[in-house]
C-alpha cells in the first residue's frame, strides 16, 4: 500500500485517520454509556437488546456473529444482561442442546426506548454539521469500510450508508473481547 497518503518514515499516530476514527469511536460509546446509563445498561449491551428485537437473532451463535464477538465475550455480555433482567436464555424445545435468547418485558421496554435515545445521541454528536457534511461523512466511511470488505482491491464502493447491524450502531462497542 504504498501509493496512499500515509509513509512510514512520515506519519504521526497523533494526526492519523486511526487515531481519530478509534477517538470519535469512543467519544460516540461515552456518550452512549451516559445516555443509557438510567436504563442500567451500556453502549455495549444496547446492541444485543436492539438485534434481539428486531428477531435478527435468536441464538448466542446468531449474536455472535451478528455483532461480531467470540463466543467468551458474548457470554460474558449475555450473562450480566441476564443477570440486570433484560434476557432470558431457554433451552429449544426443538433440540436441547440450543439455547434460546428472549427479551423480558424489561428488555422490550429498553427496546423500545433505544432508539429515540440513539438518535439524541447520534444528533448531539453531529451538532454543527450541515445536511451535505452528514451525508458526506456517512459516504465516505460507508467507502473506508468497503476498502476493508474486499480486501482493498475494488475501487467502487459496494456499500449503502446502513451498516450490518442498523439497530446496535450508535454507539455499540464492537470490541471483540470486552465483558461488559
Amino acid at each position: 500500500m504504498a501509493d496512499g497518503p500515509y509513509h512510514v518514515d512520515e506519519t504521526d499516530l497523533t494526526t492519523s485517520l486511526g487515531y481519530y476514527l478509534t477517538k470519535a469511536r469512543n467519544v460516540l460509546v461515552e456518550r452512549t454509556d451516559r445516555a443509557v446509563k438510567p436504563l442500567g445498561l451500556t453502549a455495549q449491551q444496547i446492541g444485543v437488546i436492539l438485534i434481539l428485537s428486531s428477531r435478527r437473532a435468536s441464538t448466542p451463535f446468531e449474536l455472535s456473529r451478528a455483532m461480531s464477538y467470540d463466543s467468551g465475550s458474548m457470554t460474558r455480555l449475555l450473562d450480566r444482561l441476564e443477570s440486570k433482567g433484560f434476557i432470558v436464555r431457554t433451552r429449544s424445545s426443538d433440540d436441547r442442546r440450543m439455547v434460546k435468547l428472549e427479551l423480558t418485558p424489561q428488555g422490550h421496554d429498553a427496546a423500545r426506548l433505544l432508539p429515540g435515545l440513539g438518535a439524541a445521541v447520534l444528533n448531539e454528536q453531529l451538532r454543527g454539521f450541515s445536511v451535505e457534511e452528514h451525508a458526506t461523512l456517512i459516504h465516505l466511511l460507508s467507502r473506508f469500510i468497503a476498502n476493508g470488505l474486499d480486501g482493498g482491491a475494488g475501487g467502487g464502493c459496494g456499500l449503502t450508508a446502513q451498516p450490518d447491524a442498523p439497530e446496535a450502531s450508535f454507539g455499540e462497542s464492537s470490541s471483540k473481547s470486552g465483558d461488559e
